[in-house]
């Protein structure tokens, strides 16, 4: 039963809590009567303010370290004593406006498609829960990049859009990809960091732009590997905009890397670059656009798309170039 008492809250008249708290610290410090009460000093300073009531148990304790008698202006509330008082107001509210309260869900359903019909649906700037605008922008080589990079760290669920990167790695490249994004659609672009795994995802929750993506671009929702997910024919069919995708899918899923080997005692180390994929569709389609372009390119292991020579490396960052930092050093250190 005595549990229960302390558990009960203390209700002062309007700015008499401060002041008996004030009285408290005359005789001890406010980190005294935090631990004395099991509470954090800024619960102790929020009853001093009066943000809060304070519970019996700790009004008792308060008492007795601060030397003081109960003030016997002081009421006594149950500890949900707000609950009944804010449905209270609640349901005055609900009856203020609508004559009644409405406890039928099939009710106010009903009703609510009587007010559409007659007035909410002509008045202008009602507000429900529609899908956001985007921007639908033209087939261009932006546009051909953007593709490129979702067909490599890219994924599509029903509502949103998102793009996985490395945290560290790929931290200046992922802002460029994010301004790509803004550019192209007129949308906030959410940045989302894992330090456990150093993942950094960009996330675009639209479900516009994921029919745009479906129904325009050629993309698809879920597992792309699966899908056997391959370069649109919109791109593939003009050359400028096959540069771009072939770029972005090599800045998400590419690298540059060193290959070193001895002929005759003599140690040779060559940069080749390799683009990987588990979809064979992808892998033919940026196999025969560094082929139309001039490369020589190679499959290996059936995996990975590779430039072998020094001329080819060459003619890549030439042709095809690197908005990502993190490729363009490797090339280049």
């Amino acid at each position: 039963m005595a549990e229960k008492i302390n558990l009960k809250k203390v209700s002062f008249p309007p700015g008499k809590q401060k002041i008996f708290v004030d009285k408290v610290f005359l005789k001890v410090s406010v980190e005294k009567a935090a631990k004395l009460c099991h509470v954090s000093e800024r619960t102790i300073r929020d009853w001093r303010r009066g943000k809060y009531l304070m519970n019996y148990g700790s009004f008792k304790v308060l008492c007795h370290c601060g030397q003081l008698s109960p003030p016997k202006c002081v009421k006594l509330k149950n500890r949900y004593w707000y609950v009944g008082e804010g449905a209270s107001k609640g349901g005055q509210a609900l009856i203020k406006k609508y004559g009644r309260v409405l406890v039928d869900p099939e009710y106010r359903k009903k009703k609510w498609c009587e007010w559409w019909e007659k007035e909410g649906k002509y008045k202008k700037g009602t507000i429900l829960n529609l899908p956001k605008s985007i921007r639908r922008p033209n087939f261009s080589k932006e546009l051909a990049e953007f593709v490129g990079i979702m067909l490599g760290d890219g994924g599509i669920t029903k509502y949103q859009v998102v793009i996985s990167l490395h945290s560290e790695d790929d931290k200046k490249y992922s802002i460029f990809v994010t301004r790509l994004i803004k550019k192209l659609f007129k949308v906030p672009v959410g940045v989302y960091y894992d330090k456990n795994s150093f993942s950094l995802d960009l996330v675009v929750s639209r479900k516009k732009l994921v029919c745009f993506c479906v129904e325009r671009l050629g993309l698809k929702i879920g597992n792309k590997i699966k899908q056997r997910m391959d370069i649109p024919d919109w791109i593939k069919n003009n050359e400028q905009y096959s540069i771009a995708c072939v770029r972005g899918l090599v800045d998400t899923d590419g690298c540059v890397f060193i290959h070193r080997y001895k002929v005759n005692g003599k140690i040779y180390v060559y940069k080749k670059l390799a683009f990987t994929s588990y979809s064979d569709p992808l892998l033919c389609s940026v196999f025969a656009i560094l082929k139309k372009n001039g490369l020589n390119p190679r499959l290996a292991q059936r995996r990975d798309v590779r430039l072998d020579s020094v001329n080819d490396m060459k003619k890549y960052f030439k042709i095809f170039s690197s908005h990502n930092l993190k490729i363009l050093k490797q090339y280049k250190k």
